[in-house]
């Protein structure tokens, strides 16, 4: 079962999402959230990680918004409106800030071991830069805004899960990062952009168990 904290940064406080597992840890996880909050789909992630034996924090990144602290965490729809509500945010958010409640959590979470992230959608992209500018090895699933980061060098790092369906990242972009990262693992499903979210249309079981496998294989090389 988990529960919610807050972590202290210098743009305020934000909530997250704290699920821990039974014994020790083996590492620690930083999950980063879809354009739709930390709703009950990313809650279900959290646990996921949990019982395979890592401490994991989700943040709600939608706090830093001015017109939201103190508030309880912001949850959108899976609708037009939603997704309008939820890029308005993440954009309003802006990088600096989304990776220094990044460093928050995972500062939060460095007493359990190594640390690391794994992102969704816009949380993919925000997991590549955590990779990127704060050494922590990433997991990236379809973060559609990875491109225009790429020709920086990796801190630590980084694995990249697209679908081959997903009109949001062309071919030509998934290419990008084999050609710019060549020593970084890019995997590509035969499903849409949300294939892992086990919600709506997207859902791509055998795509996000095999990811998912992947996933758990880098961590435990990465992180323990």
């Amino acid at each position: 079962m988990g529960n919610w904290i807050t972590l202290d940064t210098h743009h305020g406080k934000a909530q997250a999402w704290e699920v821990l597992p039974a014994g020790t840890p083996r590492g620690a996880l930083v999950v980063i959230q879809e354009i739709f909050g930390v709703n009950a789909h990313m809650r279900s992630v959290a646990e996921r990680f949990a019982a395979e034996g890592y401490a994991v924090l989700v943040p709600s990144f939608f706090d830093l918004l001015d017109d939201h602290a103190g508030s309880a965490p912001l949850e959108l729809p899976y609708d037009n409106d939603g997704v309008k509500a939820g890029l308005d945010a993440v954009n309003a958010i802006g990088v600096e800030k989304s990776l220094v409640l990044v460093r928050a959590a995972a500062t939060r979470l460095a007493g359990h071991g190594k640390v690391g992230t794994v992102g969704y959608c816009w949380g993919g992209s925000i997991a590549l830069l955590a990779a990127l500018r704060l050494g922590l090895p990433s997991v990236s699933y379809y973060g559609a805004r990875n491109v225009q980061y790429l020709d920086e060098t990796p801190k630590a790092p980084v694995m990249f899960h697209f679908g081959a369906l997903d009109k949001s990242i062309p071919p030509e972009a998934v290419a990008a990062h084999r050609e710019k990262l060549p020593t970084m693992e890019t995997f590509v499903y035969p499903a849409d952009h949300g294939f892992n979210r086990d919600v709506g249309h997207a859902y791509d079981p055998d795509s996000a168990a095999l990811a998912l496998q992947r996933t758990l294989d880098f961590f435990t090389e990465h992180l323990g």
